[in-house]
């Protein structure tokens, strides 16, 4: 039997604007925990990025929370000040004609403004730790009148140091409040606090569709001894062509230098660390999410919270230390049910990893050889002639057709065509590849020509010989 979200005991009113949202099924994670919280209970959900537990949290609260009262009746704890405004968004996406009012709380941004829009009066906040804790030592926030506290992720919460924090703004909270965990892992830590904050929890496990990715095509390149990754990360991008990716790398200094390394290979792509100012990273995952840049490099710290809807590609650029962390970066594409490709570049030496990760997600990898200059060539033309096909049924074609008369009277309209396609293949072709620097017809390193040696001539002058093995 097929749920739908009215048997959850949602209002008409949200079922109908979900439903014009496109939501018409529940996912798991929903099913489980929206009936528990709107009854009243305390829950520990267990559940990954990307299995709709936002939704899950703040539809009960949507239903709950008093619209004429202008008090903060519900917090929302994230571990990052991403997660906080992608929330906060989504929580606005839910309500009913503008109603309640949530608010997104977080460092990098004006506190006075923040403040000055706590006195106007909101519902719903969402916020980090640290700026919760200020504005609380300030008195501008206030959980008097709090009926509803949740905290996500809590494990990042953990990790990333923040449980103190939390257990600081838990214990100003009134008693009678209703709690929430959301965790993909339950550490002991975690356990300990749910035992010391929530009243007979109860506790809802999802298996999360990372832990077995089926909607995700797994992909391993292993790069051959010799090249560096990002030489064989260009053929890769013209291959599969993402129209929005997240390249994980290690370290910062490695997503500059790819970032360089790929923006002047001609790549749409930016980077994403936490060098960045607040305003810059808003920036940044604004353009990405309206796809005007194409590709991301990022750390795992920074990525923590990034999410966009609709990615279509996950490249593990260094593989994770955890295999955690894996099923945890590729999750990002893939969701609510869409499938996605998540792609790694392995060095031989790193194949030992490879198997770590298949145990986990009892998934196999499926290897892939760097694609060839002939291929990349093949798919170009391809897309060439779908292009072409294109404009032969365009408006814009007769503005044309007096230059190609023209042309005709002295060449043949098959060499007028070709030329003309010659010029658009030659605009689609990246400047690596016709350089011809990386982009070989095998994935081995071509060898080095020979050093030319000089030798003098009986006038004096100096003039180059061939190479020997050994000296004369």
């Amino acid at each position: 039997m097929t749920l739908s979200f009215t048997s959850l005991g949602l209002s008409a009113a949200r079922v109908s604007h979900l439903e014009a949202m496109g939501y018409h099924e529940p996912t798991a994670i929903q099913a489980e925990a929206i009936p528990h919280l709107l009854s009243g209970r305390d829950l520990i959900g267990q559940a990954q990025t990307g299995t709709g537990k936002t939704a899950a949290f703040s539809l009960p609260l949507m239903e709950q929370v008093d619209n004429n009262n202008p008090t903060v009746q519900a917090l929302v704890l994230t571990p990052t000040r991403e997660l906080a405004i992608q929330v906060c968004q989504a929580m606005r996406s839910y309500r009913l004609q503008g109603r309640p009012k949530v608010l997104a709380l977080y460092g990098g941004q004006s506190i006075e403004r923040q403040q000055e829009q706590l006195r106007r009066g909101t519902q719903i906040v969402v916020g980090t730790p640290g700026r919760v804790l200020d504005l609380l030592g300030r008195g501008t926030l206030s959980l008097k009148g709090l009926g509803w506290l949740v905290l996500d992720e809590a494990d990042e919460m953990l990790n990333m140091g923040f449980i103190q924090d939390v257990e600081k703004i838990l214990s100003q909270a009134p008693g009678d409040r209703q709690t929430a965990f959301f965790s993909a892992t339950m550490a002991p830590e975690i356990r300990e606090l749910a035992t010391k904050f929530l009243q007979s929890p109860v506790t809802v496990t999802v298996q999360s569709p990372k832990a077995s990715p089926k909607q995700i095509q797994q992909m391993t390149y292993v790069v051959p001894r010799g090249w560096t990754k990002v030489r064989a990360l260009q053929p890769i991008l013209e291959i599969e062509d993402p129209e929005t990716a997240l390249i994980f790398v290690r370290t910062r200094r490695t997503a500059g230098d790819l970032t360089r390394q790929l923006q002047a290979a001609g790549y749409s792509v930016d980077e994403y660390h936490g060098d960045l100012s607040q305003s810059q990273r808003e920036r940044l995952l604004m353009r990405f999410r309206q796809q005007q840049v194409r590709l991301v490099v990022a750390t795992d710290i920074a990525a923590r919270g990034l999410h966009v809807d609709d990615l279509t590609h996950v490249i593990n650029y260094d593989l994770p230390d955890a295999v955690e962390s894996y099923v945890h970066r590729i999750g990002r594409t893939g969701r609510a049910g869409k499938t996605g490709v998540a792609i790694s570049l392995v060095t031989p030496l790193e194949k030992y990893k490879l198997r770590q990760i298949e145990r986990h997600t009892k998934q196999p990898m499926t290897f892939a050889k760097i694609p060839t200059r002939a291929e990349i060539a093949a798919r170009n033309l391809e897309k060439l002639r779908t292009q072409v096909r294109e404009a032969i049924t365009s408006e814009r074609l007769a503005s044309f057709l007096p230059i190609v008369s023209q042309l005709s009277e002295e060449y043949d309209l098959r060499t007028v065509a070709a030329a003309a396609l010659q010029m658009a293949y030659d605009q689609t072709v990246p400047a690596w590849q016709r350089h011809d620097q990386h982009a070989t017809e095998d994935s081995s390193p071509r060898k080095a020509a020979p050093p030319v040696k000089k030798r003098k001539s009986k006038s004096g002058k100096t003039e180059p010989r061939e190479a020997t093995k050994a000296q004369d």
